[in-house]
């Protein structure tokens, strides 16, 4: 038995954030049902990677990720029947998914407010860029504009010129999956919660304030004052010698703050003349950016001659926090993951075996697991409506679309 055995979950959304919130409650043994438009299905059916040699829509790497332990069923809810069938399906489950632009939802009939009076057992979940009241220009935002309205532009630049803007952050979807985690966590909040109360609630997960969150106390010493708010990259700065570094083998990053970091630095280097000149706490109280320059000018002429995996650990082993920067062979490579069982090996109907990355946690007793790869579209279409609602709830083949 896993952790939310016993769960039934319904999936209206169509994008990485919704869906990876529903994978995450899937591998955690929930049954998850998607619902897919007939013809098409799920839009993310159509992004890349792909796997070789396939061109139709079950070819998506992506899609096959986020879509882990599900069912599919084809349903256009936007239409009458559909909606009908929708409002049936509603009697059956726990948890509802969603993640389309503020106002879908009660375009079909499952705005919070009916929700509550209609199905209140039921908990609602909605994933959307700026809350449910966003500018308009703001209505149908994508992952960039959420992760610069983060700020994350700033805190995360792209380019090493501080004078030019940030273009990206690290991989495209980081907005989503950060707020698949968030919307997954108050699902399961609400969900044991409602074992007391018996009833259902209304989640409100908003991508920029979920990242925002994120930008740990710098974002805190700008709201209360102690530093300055501006549109520079800078803003972000604070002004030590912490970065990213050439090896011999690849990069690997170093973060310094404390006395005890310049401490565990000088065991590392086997105390160097050069570090006699600072004071041991110039890091927090004499951090001029001229003694910034040559720390950093010294840290880069020695990690240059060392390998970064043996370099790392023996800087943990110091204290000092410096971590090698892996590549995608690297994790596959890592004795901690593997140990852990990281990477799952899932074999797909269509694109055949591959690894897949489980989750960063491992709960003892009722672990994560990756029983079916992602379903293909309408695999469980007639099947499934017929176990959930009974035959007479899902009328008419060309009303759900049919199995695909």
């Amino acid at each position: 038995m896993s952790a939310l055995t016993g769960y039934k979950v319904l999936e209206l959304a169509e994008s990485v954030s919704g869906e990876y919130c529903g994978k995450l409650l899937a591998d955690f043994g929930a049954e998850l049902i998607k619902l897919e438009k007939p013809g098409c299905g799920s839009p993310t059916r159509q992004l890349g990677p792909r796997a070789p040699g396939t061109d139709d829509l079950e070819g998506s790497g992506l899609f096959a990720y986020l879509n882990t332990n599900k069912s599919s069923i084809t349903l256009d809810v936007t239409n009458p029947s559909g909606a009908s069938t929708l409002a049936t399906l509603l009697q059956h489950v726990d948890a509802v998914i969603d993640d389309h632009p503020a106002g879908w939802l009660k375009g079909v009939g499952l705005d919070p407010d009916t929700l509550k009076q209609v199905h209140p057992q039921v908990v609602l979940c909605s994933i959307t860029a700026f809350g449910q009241a966003p500018p308009q220009d703001r209505l149908h935002a994508q992952d960039l504009t959420v992760f610069h309205s983060s700020g994350w532009g700033y805190h995360t630049g792209s380019t090493a010129d501080e004078n030019q803007p940030p273009l990206k952050g690290a991989g495209r979807f980081l907005p989503s999956y950060e707020a698949g985690l968030e919307a997954a966590l108050c699902v399961v909040a609400s969900l044991y919660e409602r074992e007391d109360s018996r009833l259902g609630r209304f989640i409100d997960i908003s991508q920029q304030e979920v990242l925002a969150s994120r930008a740990d106390y710098v974002l805190a010493q700008m709201v209360a004052g102690d530093m300055a708010v501006g549109p520079q990259r800078s803003a972000y700065d604070l002004h030590g010698p912490a970065g990213i570094f050439p090896c011999r083998d690849g990069y690997a990053y170093i973060w310094m703050s404390a006395p005890a970091h310049w401490a565990a630095l000088g065991k590392l280097l086997d105390n160097p003349q050069w570090m006699a000149s600072f004071p041991a706490n110039w890091l927090e109280r004499e951090c001029t950016p001229q003694r910034v320059a040559e720390c950093r000018r010294h840290i880069a002429e020695w990690l240059k001659t060392q390998d970064k995996h043996a370099v790392a650990a023996a800087a943990q082993n110091l204290g000092l926090t410096l971590v090698a920067i892996n590549n995608a062979r690297d994790l596959l490579d890592s004795p901690q993951y593997r140990y852990r069982e990281f990477f799952a090996q899932v074999e797909h109907p269509v694109q055949g075996v591959a690894l897949y990355p489980t989750v960063p946690y491992k709960l003892s007793e009722t672990p994560a697991r990756i029983l079916r790869p992602a379903p293909l579209l309408g695999q469980h279409t007639e099947r499934g409506l017929a176990t959930l609602v009974g035959e007479q709830a899902v009328g008419s083949r060309a009303d759900t679309g049919g199995a695909s």
